[in-house]
């Protein structure tokens, strides 16, 4: 998925963004947000 794909036309996004990174989104798999950059996961 590219960068564009993830941003609104207004500029906002719905991803939320990885707290150890930063800079990148977490992945959403239904029972967990994973960052793909540094491993962090949150189960939900």
């Amino acid at each position: 998925m590219a960068r564009y794909e993830l941003y609104d036309e207004d500029g906002t996004t719905d991803h939320e963004q990885c707290p150890r990174c930063g800079d990148a989104f977490l992945a959403d798999h239904g029972d967990r947000l994973h960052c793909g950059k540094c491993g962090y996961t949150r189960w939900d």
